[in-house]
């Protein structure tokens, strides 16, 4: 039984935020679906054997094998349904769908930077790297997953130590600062409010400061994860019970946390700029799902933009990047023939082993009468025998396990290997996808 390497996703060119954010998995939400993705759900044997899922700002995506690609993809879609709440209407229009070669090119690209909203981008690696190690915890990446995430993030590591794209990007982070200092027409003097003491709050706020802005003020969840971020960059750590009076005194609000439901509203942003008529507020809010209520763009004197909004002004210095792409893209092909040429043999490993397991078999049956008429041998004479023995079982065998998977590669493997199993006597070999790819 055969294969299939599948991939179901959507991003920021085929959905919008309003629906990424709907479908966004993080944390224990992660952990729940990858565990709910590789169960049966019902349909009798589990149509996904492996899956990793890859959930970012601007993209879900679902990595799976399954024995076979229209159940698999169902299956994918079904899960999504259940585990999001969500009839297929609403997002079905939005996926796109690769197999096995396709899937392993996307990774490899997705991986590199070469398929991100601002291309090149240094964060999308770590996370690739990040839904990895998530599957790992959880035990849904077999062997096949394994393998092919090992190669991608290779892939991205190459891409950023052998190419000069790396010197070349930008961050989402660093776009939300040049977004906002257009809309402020300047920093120089501004004070910044961060809403969200993670990485892309540090990376906002650096940024930010390094373009001018004076004062620093982060709130956070946790208080003393706020208080240690402002005072790595010498500001100010609020509660974040205190939201409103930081938006009185904030010029320029990045929120970035990863909270399910919105932690900017309507009534505490107008509250605030009811304390502040004269003065205008942009907030750039870069988290998905989104931390800010939409209707707070309807609040006199704010203007809010979303992680979609930085499409405009993502492509700062796209042109080094671009002169670095041919280089980049190359790396991502190497990897995914690397990968496919291990993954086009699975199917007729089962038969190798066979016949191997097979030869073994004769070979011991008949050192054993060799030995057996040779009579009076010493020990090292016994091994010498012996190593003989293996020695031409190995020479017999190599050719055409060699053989066996070259054409396995070119995709006629499966016939090569029914006449195998015919020829040597074998049988039919009837095990499960898991088996077959050693899951």
């Amino acid at each position: 039984m055969s294969t299939h390497l599948l991939l179901l996703g959507l991003n920021h060119i085929t959905a919008p935020v309003e629906l990424r954010e709907r479908l966004a998995m993080n944390g224990a939400c992660l952990n729940d679906a990858l565990a709910q993705l590789c169960q049966s759900n019902g349909h009798g044997a589990a149509r996904v054997i492996e899956s990793i899922i890859l959930s970012t700002c601007n993209r879900l995506e679902l990595y799976a094998i399954s024995p076979d690609v229209s159940q698999g993809y169902q299956s994918l879609i079904d899960f999504l349904c259940l585990n999001r709440q969500l009839a297929v209407e609403e997002f079905d229009g939005s996926l796109y769908r690769e197999v096995d070669g396709g899937a392993v090119q996307h990774l490899m690209c997705v991986a590199c930077g070469l398929d991100s909203m601002i291309v090149g981008e240094p964060q999308v690696l770590g996370q690739v790297t990040a839904a990895y190690q998530a599957a790992l915890a959880q035990r849904t990446a077999g062997p096949v997953l394994n393998a092919l995430f090992q190669h991608a993030i290779r892939a991205g590591k190459r891409a950023h130590t052998e190419t000069g794209i790396g010197r070349h990007a930008v961050s989402v982070p660093s776009v939300a600062a040049t977004l906002a200092e257009r809309a402020m027409g300047g920093l120089d003097g501004r004070v910044v409010l961060v809403i969200g003491a993670g990485e892309m709050g540090e990376l906002a706020a650096r940024t930010l400061m390094s373009r001018g802005a004076t004062g620093i003020i982060v709130t956070n969840r946790t208080y003393d994860r706020a208080l240690m971020l402002a005072r790595q960059l010498g500001g100010e750590a609020m509660p974040f019970e205190h939201q409103t009076e930081a938006l009185v005194r904030a010029d320029v609000v990045v929120t970035t946390t990863g909270a399910p439901h919105f932690v900017l509203t309507c009534d505490t942003v107008a509250a605030a700029m009811g304390r502040r008529p004269d003065r205008p507020l942009v907030i750039v809010d870069i988290a998905v799902p989104r931390d800010t209520d939409p209707a707070v763009a309807r609040v006199p004197g704010v203007r809010l933009f979303d992680i979609d909004n930085l499409k405009n002004v993502a492509n700062g210095n796209l042109e080094a990047r671009q002169q670095e792409m041919p280089q980049v893209e190359a790396i991502a092909a190497a990897e995914a023939r690397e990968f496919m040429c291990w993954f086009d043999t699975l199917g007729v490993i089962p038969t190798i082993a066979d016949l191997y397991g097979w030869a073994e078999m004769v070979k011991a049956e008949e050192l054993e009468k060799a030995l057996r008429r040779l009579g009076n041998l010493n020990d090292r004479e016994r091994e010498v025998v012996r190593a003989l023995a293996h020695g031409l079982m190995g020479k017999f065998l190599h050719e055409p396990t060699v053989r066996l998977k070259e054409h396995a590669v070119e995709g006629d493997g499966h016939q090569y290997a029914g006449a195998v199993r015919e020829l040597f006597g074998l049988g039919s070999h009837e095990c499960s996808a898991a088996q077959e790819t050693g899951a």
